[in-house]
């Protein structure tokens, strides 16, 4: 690993296959099926899912729910004047403390601390008020929120769904629906754990049918799992703290799984920082429940201790999220599963399609 550099991890990836909108029907995505034993490769359809799986497979799927975390507000005080000003974007990331959040706000240049932000409803009222309190890099700002009633309540009314850059355009409110699991249930996430948009009721009563056992773990998507990497050398790359909790059904469902050696799956990359990070805490004792943060960082040479088979999107260059999938699959193997599925069109990012590598 301390030879690979951030650039290893590049491919060409034409802008037309970047899906700007979801599949016309959920769960309709192609499926590129990599074997970790071979290089194989084989084009199926997300559809034949459940029957790659096998009785007695541990299903773990990410319960976070998103939240309209993008906002749009008004800058009232300026270098302690009121003077009304332009409109600024606010994207919460996560919050900080009882009242705080953390916070990425364009134009950040300009936005200092003591500045206070109004945030305004359809109608013009002012539905929250904050303070910038820190200043941090690359945008990045800490807002003590003043008191209301319903905090989240006032989020869902004012707010937008956090769709990534790379969608080049606004959201609509089909995306309250799309860019949401059917699962989720646990609010706090700033981006979709995409791999889990794929899935629909009727695939978990297939799934369950087969006798594969399901289970649930919550890591909130911050910064850690979608921002860009700065640095040039992979052994600098230093990721963003991420909430986390292991539910007491699942760490036992898991321990039965390792007892047993039956195959335990994860859904989606949010999963596997999750399940290596209770690993990594419990060392050689069994898992039990927990909540905490993690800022984990998966890369070629990570020892996997629970993870035996990978559901994931395509991933963005250069990307965490790539470095994760090649520790599990091996670098060469996974590039050569990207051109392949760039050679067939397949679609990629959060609303593309889906790869498992078994």
């Amino acid at each position: 690993m301390s030879d690979l550099r951030v650039a290893d991890f590049d491919f060409d990836l034409p802008q037309e296959l970047i899906a700007q909108q979801p599949p016309a029907v959920r769960g309709s995505s192609r499926m590129l099926v990599v074997e970790r034993a071979g290089d194989s490769l084989r084009d199926a359809q997300f559809a034949d899912f459940p029957g790659l799986l096998n009785p007695g497979d541990l299903l773990v799927l990410n319960d976070s729910r998103v939240i309209p975390a993008r906002l749009y507000a008004r800058r009232t005080v300026v270098r302690d004047r009121q003077e009304p000003t332009g409109q600024v974007e606010v994207l919460l990331t996560e919050p900080a403390a009882p009242g705080e959040w953390r916070a990425l706000v364009r134009p950040g240049r300009k936005v200092g601390v003591g500045e206070r932000l109004a945030f305004p409803d359809t109608l013009g009222d002012t539905a929250l008020e904050a303070e910038v309190i820190e200043r941090g890099e690359f945008g990045e700002r800490l807002l003590r929120f003043a008191p209301v009633e319903d905090f989240f309540g006032a989020i869902e009314r004012i707010g937008h769904m956090p769709l990534p850059p790379y969608i080049h355009r606004g959201d609509a409110d089909a995306d309250r629906e799309r860019y949401q699991t059917v699962f989720a249930r646990d609010r706090g996430s700033v981006a979709a754990p995409t791999a889990g948009l794929h899935f629909t009721p009727d695939v978990l009563e297939q799934i369950r049918a087969r006798g594969v056992e399901v289970a649930h773990v919550t890591l909130h998507v911050g910064l850690g799992t979608f921002a860009p990497l700065r640095v040039e050398r992979v052994d600098e790359v230093h990721l963003h703290q991420e909430r986390y909790t292991l539910p007491e059904a699942t760490a036992e469902a898991l321990n039965r799984a390792r007892y047993e050696h039956r195959r335990i799956l994860a859904v989606g990359t949010t999963v596997v920082r999750t399940l290596e990070s209770a690993a990594l805490a419990a060392g050689d004792a069994p898992l039990e429940p927990r909540s905490g943060t993690t800022s984990i960082f998966i890369s070629p040479g990570f020892q996997f201790r629970l993870v035996g088979g990978l559901l994931t999107n395509f991933h963005l260059p250069q990307s965490s999220l790539l470095m994760l999938v090649s520790a599990f699959a091996s670098r060469e193997r996974v590039l050569a599963a990207y051109r392949h599925a760039v050679s067939r069109g397949y679609r990629f990012f959060s609303y593309g399609d889906c790869m498992f590598v078994g």
